[in-house]
């Protein structure tokens, strides 16, 4: 069972999706696209990638609605890898050929109306679908038709006529090269800790035994003959001495940024540009009539190029 076109009308301007078959979505409704002959739905258009930005055909035949929704019988992966066609526009033939070649329908004859006729999109928010179409279709038809008439007016003009002033216009392409600025790589501090050995002599001093004699005299003597005469006895003297104390302290030593600075250097660009020649084409009588000695002093070189 396909959609009909009563359908489309009451969901074109829903702000619908189009599920698959298990109800998850595919995307937004983007446009309907109706068969010339019969006036039937035959695509929709879904809307996918990043916001919505692109627009991928998916047939309706078995297709049905579900609320605002359209439900079809196709995966999301088979509607991304569909042709990729301008959805602003009526299809062609070979565009819709291609489509009906991915979803494996086989063509023209299907049971969706003459497809190589051409799909036209619809009319979003009106009534009579088929008879806008029509109207649109009959404008499009007097459109080609007074373009026709006026390439055939035309023709010819660029070497004879009378629009022209015996001149003829040269145009070339110019390469315009511009600057954009973009981010080429990032640059950053980290500061992390490392371990070293630090090495500082430090004078220290101690204290050793030395032993003093001296001998006795008249200012001594009375320090000497005091106490026994013949005794035992046992002094102790303390020796000190001085040992390195090692503290640690973290002060700032430093300030640290990153910075920027612009360097000037030079690119070279190159593409390809297109120009027009002229070359001049005239019998050999007029060539010798309007040239003279010129064309002999060329030699033999008529070719005159802008």
């Amino acid at each position: 069972m396909s959609i009909t076109t009563d359908q489309v009308q009451g969901i074109i301007n829903s702000g619908g999706n189009v599920v698959n078959e298990e109800g998850h979505k595919l995307g937004g409704i983007g446009q309907i696209y109706l068969d010339d002959s019969t006036g039937e739905p035959t695509w929709v258009t879904v809307k996918t990638g990043l916001f919505g930005s692109q627009e991928s055909f998916v047939p309706l035949e078995q297709a049905s609605v579900d609320g605002s929704d359209i439900r079809v019988r196709y995966d999301k992966d088979t509607i991304k890898d569909a042709p990729r066609v301008d959805a602003d526009r009526d299809l062609s033939p070979d565009e819709e050929k291609a489509l009906y070649s991915h979803y494996g329908l086989g063509g023209a004859g299907g049971g969706t109306g003459d497809r190589d006729a051409g799909v036209g999109q619809a009319d979003a928010g009106v009534g009579g679908v088929g008879d806008d179409r029509a109207a649109d279709r009959d404008v499009s038809d007097r459109d080609r038709t007074d373009a026709g008439v006026a390439d055939r007016e035309d023709a010819g003009q660029d070497v004879s006529g009378s629009n022209t002033d015996g001149a003829m216009t040269r145009s070339e392409e110019q390469l315009k090269v511009g600057k954009q600025t973009q981010e080429s790589g990032r640059a950053r501090l980290r500061k992390y800790v490392v371990t070293e050995n630090v090495t500082q002599t430090v004078p220290v001093q101690h204290e050793e035994v030395r032993v003093e004699r001296e001998p006795i005299t008249d200012a001594n003597r009375g320090a000497a003959e005091e106490g026994p005469g013949i005794s035992e006895e046992e002094h102790e003297v303390t020796l000190h001495e001085e040992r390195p104390v090692v503290e640690k302290e973290a002060v700032p030593v430093e300030r640290v940024r990153v910075g920027t600075e612009t360097v000037t250097d030079e690119a070279t660009v190159s593409d390809e540009v297109r120009k027009e020649q002229i070359d001049t084409d005239a019998d050999d009588d007029r060539t010798r009539g309007a040239v003279g000695d010129d064309r002999t002093r060329g030699a033999g070189n008529d070719r005159s190029t802008t």
